[in-house]
């Protein structure tokens, strides 16, 4: 769609851009790889015209398609009060700024097995899931330079975005639809317990599903399956982190023992793991159980003994032990509010006990516990389940 100056009412466009979108997912369900240069521009082109250059086809090494929704840099300042006029840290690399960020429009599917495993954003297709975290970084990273697993840094960006403009995108969290809007709904691709809906088409619910009501926005941020993320987990409760953007490198080591994870002081200060007073979650009791009774501390009081507890609480109503600081970083990568309200009561989990990774989003059953602040940190990097997939993105 050649911009024309006139009105375009949403339907329209959202029409015109679907079409499209769906379209590709055909060309690639029929014939695969999109290797031609010319056939790569068409399709590039298509799609930028009628999103009026919000959304683009980005082709890995192979030749997969992808479509993703370009995400430009904005300051902490923008969506955080007290911020730095500064980019948000999803978008430093190495200390280099990077102008834009290009997320995936859709959670995921999976083209291929092992080294040629490739990860694909498309329209109306059934996202990939029984995904483990390794195999989700795998999986992008495999598509080429720039390529990697969306991080934290860049979900809480985006999340913190949303709540700056006052739009919070809802999803499915309700068996198909979304618990707060019932006639919301999305097509079904996965019916589990027998006629019981669970996973939904990726971008098939209505322009509320996205993460700014339009036709051009990201889809499935709430609901549908869990996102893997990238760049942070809990390590004996440690919050460490691959420093800002980091984790988007090609070369990023996220094993368990690699020295690229970090630990976070009160004034924001990146150090080793196991330094003195980092930031950590922990209990203000003994766990026994799944409890609210938690809090940010700089020691661990409250190692749980074993895997039985977790803890709890709605992500508004998270504090830190009397005395403790919490750090700007710790609310710009979303990890602890900046405020009292905005979060639709979305949900924090997590276990103090060995590794954890980041799931976000929520899943088809969590109603009004999933949304874009949602983070369950309790996962360990092997876990696998019907309703965990990921999502790629990309920095030139």
């Amino acid at each position: 769609m050649k911009y024309i100056p006139g009105p375009y009412n949403q339907a329209q466009l959202k029409q015109k851009i679907d079409a499209i979108e769906t379209s590709l997912t055909n060309r690639y369900l029929t014939s695969g790889a999109i290797t031609d240069a010319t056939e790569q521009r068409t399709w590039r082109e298509r799609v930028e015209d009628a999103s009026f250059g919000r959304n683009t086809v980005l082709f890995d090494d192979i030749g997969y398609p992808s479509v993703m929704v370009a995400f430009p840099a904005f300051k902490e300042s923008d969506v955080l009060t007290g911020g730095k006029a500064y980019p948000h840290p999803a978008f430093i690399v190495d200390g280099n700024i990077k102008p834009v960020l290009y997320i995936s429009k859709y959670q995921n599917i999976v083209a291929g097995s092992g080294a040629s495993a490739r990860a694909l954003s498309l329209k109306g297709v059934d996202p990939a899931t029984y995904v483990n975290y390794d195999n989700a970084l795998l999986y992008c990273k495999q598509k080429g330079a720039g390529w990697h697993l969306a991080s934290n840094a860049e979900w809480a960006a985006i999340a913190l975005l949303c709540e700056s403009r006052g739009f919070v995108p809802r999803g499915n969290n309700s068996y198909g639809a979304d618990h707060s809007v019932t006639s919301e709904k999305g097509v079904p691709s996965y019916m589990y317990s027998g006629n019981t809906i669970g996973r939904v088409l990726t971008g098939s619910g209505p322009l509320g599903w996205t993460s700014d009501g339009s036709p051009f926005g990201i889809y499935d941020l709430n609901g549908n399956v869990w996102e893997w993320c990238s760049g942070l987990r809990l390590k004996n409760g440690e919050i460490q982190i691959i420093p800002y953007g980091n984790a988007m490198k090609l070369d990023c080591n996220m094993n368990d023992t690699s020295t690229e994870w970090k630990a976070i002081l009160q004034d924001g200060t990146i150090v080793d793991p196991g330094t003195a007073n980092t930031l950590k979650w922990d209990y203000t009791a003994a766990p026994a159980a799944s409890t609210a009774n938690i809090q940010l501390n700089t020691t661990l009081a409250y190692p749980q003994p074993d895997e039985t507890a977790y803890g709890y609480k709605e992500f508004q109503t998270l504090t830190a032990k009397a005395g403790v600081t919490v750090p700007m970083l710790l609310k710009a990568l979303g990890l602890f509010p900046s405020d009292a309200d905005g979060y639709e009561g979305d949900r924090f989990y997590f276990k103090n006990i060995g590794e954890r990774l980041p799931i976000r989003g929520g899943c088809w059953s969590d109603g009004a516990n999933a949304g874009v602040f949602v983070l369950h940190l309790y996962s360990i990097r092997s876990y696998v389940h019907t309703s965990i997939g990921f999502r790629s993105a990309f920095v030139k």
